[in-house]
C-alpha cells in the first residue's frame, strides 16, 4: 500500500482544484463538491456577486447553518451523514476521562 496521497481534480464554479483524496473517500468528496458548487452558484446568482471569495464564504456559512440547524430534507444532510463521527466522539470522551483523572487530585487540595 502506497503512502503517497491520491489526488482528485474537481471543478467548483468553473475553477479547477486538485484535492488529496483516498480512493475510499472519492464518492463522499464528489458529493461534497456538488453540494459546494451548487450552493456557490445559487448564492452567486441570488446576490449577483462575481467575487469568488465572498461567494465561497457565504456558501460555507449557509452550509454550516443548515448542518447545525438540522434542517430536515436538506440535501447537505446526505453529505454530512456520510462522515463517521463515532471515532471522534470516542476520542473526545477518552480525552475528557483523562482530563478528569488529572484534575481529580487537585480538587482535594486546600487553597
Amino acid at each position: 500500500m502506497s503512502s503517497e496521497p491520491n489526488f482528485l481534480d474537481v471543478k467548483i464554479m468553473g475553477r479547477e482544484y486538485r484535492v488529496a483524496c483516498a480512493p475510499a473517500e472519492r464518492d463522499a468528496l464528489l458529493s461534497a463538491v456538488d453540494l459546494v458548487d451548487n450552493k456557490m452558484r445559487e448564492i452567486a446568482q441570488r446576490t449577483k456577486s462575481t467575487i469568488a471569495e465572498r461567494v465561497a464564504v457565504m456558501a460555507a456559512l449557509n452550509i454550516a447553518h443548515e448542518h447545525l440547524s438540522g434542517a430536515a430534507g436538506n440535501p447537505s444532510e446526505t453529505v454530512f451523514e456520510a462522515v463517521d463521527t463515532s471515532d471522534a466522539k470516542r476520542r473526545i470522551s477518552d480525552m475528557g476521562a483523562r482530563i478528569d483523572a488529572v484534575l481529580a487530585p487537585q480538587q482535594n487540595l486546600d487553597l
